[in-house]
């Protein structure tokens, strides 16, 4: 039996991350993680739905949303399964803390820096060469036909979890450890050694353990986590529905393409001056079906 939550699920996520009395340990994490020149010292949770400036704009709803104490913005989402558009999704979320950044009045459109960040259960697939396929951290930023750095306060990271397969004795940076413990967070059955020593480490191994949630916690995590399953449950009978139809579909055209044949050996017997019944016996058909055959 599992002592500690699972991260990947939405109540995990938000109770290592997304709480107000330990954010201490979603700083260290962003400090891990993020390329900025001076670290973050403080940070501050903000609402996590944006609504767009007119009725019929779409909203957004965030796992976390928050501002450091230099006014940069923050959007930390989980993503359990690969769905379309979710690039654009992302994209699109990140118009909602720069649109918000405009003031009344006299203006210089001088913005503050936005971080989107996606925590992903699963692979991408349109990547140019292996290594790229193997990459755990994508950080993407807007460039120009150069490769010079074109704008610097509009980061996308991505996090491609089920990529990271470092052991304990492998892990070198700050970064490392945390992908460590996201991933094997639920197996661990006590804290290991490397983090026995790590304040923000050990505060986030006990806000995951199991056992000291009172009833009501509880009850939300084994929600959270029959949603999570469930989504797991879905994707793989999708995947092995597909599956059963790409086959079906490819027995079928195969067939197709065996008649063709057959018929195109039938028409040139039946060119070639041989008989209805000749025909017939050379290529496996009924007779019948060679009189239909119009030449």
């Amino acid at each position: 039996m599992a002592k500690y939550l699972d991260i990947f699920t939405d109540y995990g996520f938000k109770k290592i991350f997304g709480e107000e009395a330990n954010k201490d340990i979603l700083i260290d994490f962003l400090n891990a993680l993020l390329p900025i020149s001076s670290p973050i010292a403080n940070l501050t949770f903000k609402n996590t739905e944006k609504l767009g400036r007119m009725p019929v704009d779409r909203k957004a709803i965030y796992d976390i949303y928050c501002e450091n104490e230099r006014g940069e913005k923050f959007i930390v989402e989980l993503q359990k399964n690969k769905q379309d558009y979710f690039k654009e999704r992302t994209i699109y979320y990140s118009t909602f803390p720069i649109s918000e950044q405009a003031q009344k009045g006299k203006w210089l459109f001088d913005l503050k820096a936005v971080y989107c960040i996606g925590l992903l259960d699963f692979k991408f697939s349109d990547y140019a060469n292996a290594n790229e396929k193997r990459e755990v951290v994508h950080r993407i930023t807007l460039k120009d036909q150069n490769g010079r750095q074109f704008y610097d306060k509009l980061t996308y990271i991505y996090l491609e979890m089920p990529n990271f397969k470092k052991t304990v004795k492998q892990l070198e940076t700050r970064l490392d450890k945390w992908l460590y413990f996201i991933k094997n967070l639920e197996d661990f059955q006590t804290i290991p050694k490397i983090f026995k020593n790590e304040v923000v480490f050990v505060e986030a191994m006990e806000k995951a353990e199991l056992s000291k949630m009172n009833d009501r916690d509880r009850f939300l995590y084994e929600a959270s986590l029959k949603v999570y399953r469930d989504s797991i449950a879905i994707v793989e009978t999708a995947r092995n529905e597909g599956l059963r139809e790409g086959a079906a579909i490819k027995e079928k055209y195969a067939e197709e393409k065996a008649m063709e044949r057959v018929l195109e050996m039938a028409i040139n017997c039946l060119k070639d001056g041989l008989s209805i019944t000749k025909t017939a016996k050379l290529t496996g058909l009924a007779e019948d079906e060679v009189r239909k055959i119009k030449l």
